[in-house]
């Protein structure tokens, strides 16, 4: 049947009828807040490029975990910034170190909020690369044992899911023996599994103050290229022992999402990354774009693409906004 019996307008007539027949739904269950925390006391430091992003230390992080566990996000990602960065990364499994600390002090003061650690080098090491170095090349399988310790850590100061996310070959499988060889084998492990070498990465390196020293890091994460290459990483990962995989960053790779989604049964992530974040709210705050119209249909973009969770700097905003505004 065609027009004039089929008209495709009677069902967007009013907001009552469009959200009856909305395709797609998004919740406050859908967010991950990503946080960054370093040492001190009483911080709350603002990222320039990133407005309404801030990086807190301990104690001020367990007040802001607060308002996002009461405005109904379920879960935080932890990304640590250490006192003293070196070449081996130390700092990303000392078992005192930040992340550990911050961990303890959620688990004990923010009951019911999910607390997830990014397990990576990047932040600790004083080169900026997710690995340690042989000379000018990241070294895969010695970076390996380090991140299952820096996993183990993070594992015995209680966090609820750790998310490699360095992009090294053999990377979960490590991680699942440790946790499982420690007692940890209920624990699980969101891999960001296709993770791309992305542009968009650049407002996150200055909050975690984790731009490389030199080179790039192509060698070990994926050529914005490719999709097919993208499917293998998410099936290795999977094989290995990931519960949930994640595409990594969101709207620019919606493409490789919606393939993962389709593909696999399990549960599926997607980062809005902090150059995604950043742009929205400069345009916005230029006036050239509607903040709040712009990061909901970016949202709902990435959740009809595929994702069953969104890690994103909007998560607060968001949240606000799907109660009602308040």
């Amino acid at each position: 049947m065609t027009f004039p019996l089929v008209r495709m307008r009677r069902l967007r007539r009013n907001q009552l009828l469009r959200d009856m027949v909305a395709e797609t739904a998004l919740t406050c269950n859908d967010f991950i807040y990503p946080m960054f925390v370093c040492p001190g006391q009483k911080l709350r430091q603002p990222v320039p490029s990133m407005p309404g992003v801030d990086r807190f230390s301990v104690d001020t992080l367990v007040e802001e975990c607060k308002k996002v566990r009461d405005l109904g996000i379920p879960a935080v990602m932890l990304f640590g910034i250490p006192e003293k960065k070196d070449p081996l990364g130390r700092g990303a499994y000392d078992e005192k170190g930040i992340v550990p600390q911050a961990v303890r002090a959620l688990k004990k003061a923010v009951p019911g909020l999910l607390v997830m650690c990014d397990v990576c080098l990047c932040e600790y090491t004083d080169h900026g690369h997710c690995g340690i170095l042989d000379k000018k090349t990241v070294h895969n399988d010695a970076t390996l044992e380090l991140l299952a310790k820096a996993a183990l850590a993070y594992a015995k100061a209680g966090c609820d899911m750790v998310a490699p996310s360095d992009m090294m070959d053999g990377r979960v499988i490590e991680i699942r023996e440790t946790l499982d060889n420690e007692g940890f084998e209920d624990l699980p492990i969101m891999s960001y599994a296709a993770k791309y070498c992305s542009a968009f990465y650049g407002p996150f390196r200055d909050a975690a103050d984790s731009s490389p020293q030199f080179g790039d890091r192509r060698s070990y994460q994926m050529d914005p290229r490719n999709v097919i290459e993208g499917m293998r990483e998410v099936a290795l990962d999977i094989e290995e022992g990931a519960d949930i995989v994640m595409v990594k960053p969101a709207m620019p790779y919606l493409d490789v999402l919606t393939r993962v989604r389709e593909e696999y049964d399990l549960p599926v992530a997607a980062y809005q990354v902090s150059g995604e974040y950043a742009m929205l709210k400069a345009a916005a705050e230029k006036g050239w774009l509607d903040h709040d119209a712009v990061m909901m249909e970016s949202l709902y973009a990435i959740k009809r693409a595929g994702a069953d969770m969104i890690l994103t700097y909007f998560a607060k905003d968001a949240a606000k906004q799907l109660a009602g505004g308040k």
